[in-house]
């Protein structure tokens, strides 16, 4: 019988992983569907085969069923109310990225969750990649020596349509929190202050600052730098970004796609000391992207235990962001506290 009975709230593309996933765990039963347009929920039932009652509002489909976990799969802009909700009705919630539109809000997510005694985990799948768990395991350990500074590049130019084109700050608001979550994982420390300039380049088809190049101080002394893009047009990077890690011993790199690559220090003599190639491990057995980081997100929530993903630690991710964009409106170095 189903330990983990769903709602899922938000019927539109995203939601097919969430869907597919729920089908695969034996001890996950979907109870109810909720969107603002009850067509698109019915489609998306018939398309996965659910035979459940459909809700306009999440209130009433909390009231109407015997749910102890909500999947958010909403727009952005509904992710606070969708969350204050359910938790504040005793459900969990895994969510998609970002926590909420302003730092405030979550902020005031936290504290809800907190106080409900409820878990609010948050979809960062770029963490589970195989490549990305091996470099971070590398550069935990020493690979490198002590990392003094880590670099990410993510240059692309997608032609997406509709609202992330009319958006003030698209790859900030929308993307760059991918990026700056894998750097705080690869590196193991958090946001101190942030210097960002942000702009819309020649060519963008954005209404709003498509490009930005941000440098974060972190907890531990090192020093993470972004150049981003989504009005890039030719030689694209990868989605996971192109990374470049230098530490007291030697650099590991990775071009998002492959296996990363590192070269350490091996000799003491030279006006350029000797280096050799070392394998960086593949550590990682667990499953790729949405459904490994759902797994962890549900062995979390079985074993009584914040998430990875918990809110509690995705809003210094999300403090990034909103510094960021703070930084770049100011022109200033802003000081990030959470």
């Amino acid at each position: 019988m189903a330990n983990h009975k769903v709602i899922v709230a938000g019927c539109g593309g995203m939601s097919n992983e969430w869907l597919n996933y729920a089908a695969q765990r034996e001890n996950v039963e979907i109870v109810a569907l909720v969107d603002l347009y009850e067509e698109t929920a019915r489609k998306a039932a018939e398309k996965h085969g659910l035979n459940v009652p459909i809700f306009s509002d999440l209130s009433a489909a909390l009231a109407g069923t015997e749910a102890n976990l909500v999947f958010d799969v909403t727009i952005p802009s509904s992710h606070k109310q969708i969350a204050t909700t359910a938790l504040q009705a005793g459900c969990n919630v895994f969510g998609e990225k970002p926590m909420a539109e302003s730092l405030a809000d979550a902020q005031e997510i936290v504290t809800i969750a907190n106080a409900s005694g409820k878990r609010y985990s948050v979809m960062q799948n770029r963490r589970y990649v195989g490549n990305i768990r091996a470099l971070s395991g590398f550069l935990r350990s020493g690979g490198i020596g002590t990392l003094g500074t880590l670099h990410a590049d993510f240059f692309l130019g997608p032609h997406f349509g509709g609202f992330r084109e009319a958006m003030d700050s698209p790859l900030l608001i929308d993307m760059a929190i991918h990026t700056f979550d894998q750097a705080r994982f690869l590196i193991g420390a958090d946001p101190v202050s942030v210097y960002c300039h942000e702009y819309n380049p020649p060519g963008s088809w954005y209404a709003g600052n498509a490009s930005a190049i941000c440098l974060f101080e972190m907890s531990d002394g090192s020093v993470f730098s972004y150049r981003g893009s989504w009005c890039a047009q030719g030689a694209p990077t990868s989605w996971e970004s192109e990374w470049r890690a230098t530490g007291s011993g030697g650099t590991a790199s990775w071009d998002g796609d492959h296996r990363p690559v590192a070269e350490i220090v091996d000799g003491d003599e030279g006006f350029f000391r000797p280096t050799k190639k070392v394998e960086v491990p593949d550590i990682w057995t667990g499953k790729q992207g949405h459904f490994g980081c759902l797994d962890a997100m549900f062995e979390a929530l079985e074993q009584d235990r914040p998430a990875e993903t918990d809110c509690t630690d995705n809003i210094k991710s999300v403090a990034m962001v909103f510094a960021a964009l703070e930084s770049a409106r100011t022109g200033s170095k802003i000081a990030i506290r959470v």
